[in-house]
């Protein structure tokens, strides 16, 4: 992973629409073009609409920080996305996630040191991304803690982690040097992420 696919863009050549959404990129609130970005402006209409989405997952939705960046460092460990867990763990410590969280999960095991909410974070997001759908258990749970508007923010916030991640990945995005990585898991997402038998 020394150099992504998708050479990087000049600002000084790009045609006019992707000049507007890099334009809008440096000039709102996340101030650059970072990750996915660069590789999305090969269609700046596409482009347009992603970078609006993340936006709005990133500073406008309703979950708390730390619950929200619970589920982004679940897509990059679910999809093995090294940039993405490069950027979003040290986002994730900042927002309130604990290192012992972050750690168990880089690893690819389920913590045990979840707070109450996390646990209904971590399974809802877990379902999901491991079968595609999610059980009625952690559906209520997630309504009861989030409420029904709270649900879609979180699923909208995995599916554009997703697509950030899966972006990444066919990017191949370097990770800066120093910076940490992800190595393979050893068995399936879910089964290594799932309640253990006995536990609460």
């Amino acid at each position: 992973m020394s150099s992504p696919r998708f050479a990087p863009l000049d600002r000084a050549t790009m045609t006019p629409d992707q000049g507007r959404v890099a334009d809008a990129l440096m000039n709102g609130p996340r101030k650059g073009m970072n990750g996915p970005h660069n590789a999305w402006l090969r269609r700046p209409e596409l482009a347009d609409r992603f970078q609006r989405v993340g936006e709005y997952i990133l500073f406008q939705t309703m979950l708390q920080p730390r619950l929200r960046e619970l589920a982004i460092i679940l897509a990059a460990r679910r999809w093995n996305s090294q940039f993405e867990w490069h950027a979003h763990r040290r986002l994730a410590l900042e927002a309130g996630v604990t290192v012992a969280v972050a750690d168990a999960i880089e690893r690819g095991e389920r913590p045990s040191t979840l707070l109450a909410d996390e646990t209904v974070v971590f399974d809802f997001v877990v379902d999901l991304l491991g079968t595609g759908e999610v059980s009625d258990s952690n559906f209520d749970k997630a309504k009861a803690l989030l409420g029904e508007d709270g649900v879609i923010d979180l699923v909208g916030s995995v599916a554009y982690y997703t697509a950030v991640a899966l972006t990444l990945n066919v990017d191949r995005h370097p990770v800066p040097p120093g910076g940490r990585t992800l190595a393979p898991m050893t068995s399936g997402f879910v089964e290594a992420m799932a309640p253990k038998s006995g536990a609460a």
